[in-house]
């Protein structure tokens, strides 16, 4: 009698359902690559399961891309370029930053050093080519005037973004712009002759990548998110400290990619990662300065439609501050 009834709990508990879980689709800025490597990481080891979390990594397009998919609510949470993000809140989209990644911009120009080229201000009269649009483009003025340079004296050429290279080394172009974690790219093509000073180093340095949530969705699930965070937040930091399985995790997920290649990428973004915030306060915050001083860099250079308080468009609360960034050597090549 003892054990039907035990058999007959044993049942209706293998039948009732599973705790519900709450879905999070997350909008890649492009395809997956080194610097989303903690993400899978974390999917892999069931770190988002265990809070209840049904996460899904979506392929990205680009930062507008992952923004709109976002601001759409096709995903809840994405990663986007800071300056993207802001742009488009002004635009009218419901998003908040919930964690950082590139505490440093990965904007970096590159030359050959045989053309003479030493610094921006021999970029006078010179040709640079990048794709039309690109925020590179828009953000020049702010870096050319800090460093003592007419932005107007050079000449921008319109180029693909997988053809930069290649014009670099025909020498159709003189100087062309790249994010840092493709510098690998760049010296393994160009070797002792590349020429290469990174934005963050030569007086312009908004915030990079992020993380951010559908305002709506962040609102009506906030401690779903919470958690989220905290779980990123947590393998972010785990895989600066151990890369292995991390980088073993994106590719088991994305078959094409090759160990050796995104682990030199994840180098890169470390670098990336690391700065005196991220060291001292907390790995992903977002300093209340530095995002005043990105707003007006933003509102002159890329135009906010309609202005806002930027203080509302990010928050730090979900952050653990005993999570810290360590200080990363650039990786020489």
């Amino acid at each position: 009698m003892r054990s039907a009834l035990l058999a007959a709990i044993a049942a209706v508990a293998l039948a009732a359902p599973a705790a519900a879980q709450t879905k999070i689709t997350v909008a890649l800025n492009w395809v997956a690559g080194g610097d989303h490597a903690p993400l899978y990481w974390a999917q892999r080891t069931g770190l988002y399961k265990a809070e209840g979390l049904d996460v899904e990594i979506e392929q990205g397009r680009g930062s507008a891309a992952s923004a709109q998919r976002v601001a759409a609510g096709a995903a809840q949470i994405g990663i986007s370029d800071m300056g993207v993000v802001l742009t488009a809140i002004g635009k009218g989209a419901d998003l908040v930053a919930v964690e950082n990644i590139y505490a440093n911009s990965p904007q970096g120009l590159y030359w050959v050093k045989s053309s003479g080229i030493k610094g921006v201000k021999d970029m006078k009269g010179k040709k640079i080519g990048n794709p039309p649009g690109d925020a590179a483009r828009a953000m020049w003025p702010a870096l050319a005037q800090a460093n003592g340079l007419d932005p107007k004296s050079v000449t921008w050429v319109n180029i693909d973004a997988n053809a930069k290279l290649g014009a670099l080394k025909a020498g159709t172009i003189d100087v062309t712009t790249s994010f840092y974690n493709l510098h690998h790219v760049f010296a393994r093509e160009l070797g002792a002759d590349m020429g290469f000073l990174a934005w963050r180093d030569i007086g312009l340095n908004p915030y990079g990548n992020s993380f951010v949530a559908n305002g709506d969705f962040l609102r009506k699930n906030k401690e779903a998110v919470g958690k989220f965070v905290k779980v990123t937040q947590k393998a972010y930091a785990e895989c600066v400290k151990n890369e292995k399985p991390c980088i073993e995790a994106l590719v088991a997920a994305n078959g094409a990619l090759l160990i050796d290649n995104e682990t030199t990428n994840w180098h890169l973004v470390k670098v990336l990662m690391s700065d005196e915030i991220s060291r001292k306060v907390a790995l992903g915050w977002h300093d209340d300065k530095r995002m005043a001083n990105d707003y007006e860099l933003v509102k002159t250079y890329l135009g906010i439609e309609k202005p806002y308080d930027v203080k509302k468009v990010y928050t730090n609360e979900f952050l653990d501050k005993s999570i810290k960034m360590t200080a990363v050597e650039p990786p020489k090549f």
